[in-house]
């Protein structure tokens, strides 16, 4: 990760200030919803694992409507990015590639971002059985789309949208902008792991646990290597196995 230069006393408000904005109106929003979510559910009768959330929902009995609801909800949720990327950005240098959102090593960054999929995912799943079994999780539907033409393509956009919208604001600009107002790097990692498992609470506190674990792997590889488009590539593709697999194979395993 790059060198951050120290701004002085008004700069850092301003950028405290930014920060609070920046997160309001996207992953801290998300966060404390999660949590009065998860309050909400740990007061019902049902046992959490007896509960349900339903991921990727269908927004209009209407297929065509449903198609143009998810396309914009898709395009509306990366505007917090765009402004993200914005605030990121200064004269002559390109911000995709002072947080390594950039295609220069794309095969280098292919590879490090299955890897890291694979590390992430396959302990991911005996969390999510564990958190069920212990009563820690609700139960997941990873897909709520009816049978349509466009679902696959929909469920590899929303993949997308979410590593971005994550990864971006959760590691790239957060861990920039924490390192500019002074906070000691291991500070930086667990300011975004609290913040990546703050916004999964509606899972439960098991799966919040377990995204906390990952934001801390993510935030650490991008402190060493200043990259985030192997964390894009590494949650794109955890989320098209989970997205696209369940929507095809949910018959098939009889899941619910």
């Amino acid at each position: 990760m790059p060198v951050q230069t120290q701004p002085d006393g008004r700069s850092r408000r301003r950028l405290g200030v930014e920060v609070w904005i920046v997160l309001g109106l996207s992953l801290g929003q998300s966060g404390v919803y999660a949590l009065v979510r998860l309050i909400e559910r740990l007061t019902r009768e049902e046992r959490l694992s007896e509960q349900r959330v339903t991921m990727n929902r269908s927004r209009s009995e209407r297929e065509y409507f449903d198609l143009t609801f998810q396309l914009l909800n898709i395009g509306f949720a990366l505007i917090p990015v765009a402004l993200a990327l914005f605030l990121l950005s200064t004269p002559g240098q390109s911000v995709l590639r002072r947080i390594g959102l950039d295609f220069s090593r794309p095969w280098r960054d292919l590879a490090i971002g299955a890897g890291l999929a694979v590390i992430i995912g396959v302990p991911g799943l005996g969390v999510y059985a564990v958190g069920v079994a212990f009563d820690w999780n609700v139960s997941i539907s990873a897909s709520g789309l009816q049978d349509y033409w466009w679902s696959v393509p929909i469920l590899i956009l929303r993949a997308l949208m979410n590593a971005l919208l994550e990864e971006v604001i959760a590691v790239g600009y957060l861990m920039t902008r924490l390192r500019q107002l002074g906070w000691h790097v291991y500070a930086a990692i667990a300011a975004s792991s609290v913040l990546r498992g703050s916004y999964h609470l509606y899972q439960g506190y098991g799966m919040a646990l377990g995204n906390m674990a990952m934001g801390a792997v993510f935030a650490w590889w991008y402190h060493r290597t200043g990259r985030v488009m192997p964390l894009v590539i590494a949650h794109t593709i955890l989320d098209i196995v989970s997205f696209v697999g369940y929507f095809l194979f949910r018959d098939t395993l009889d899941l619910p």
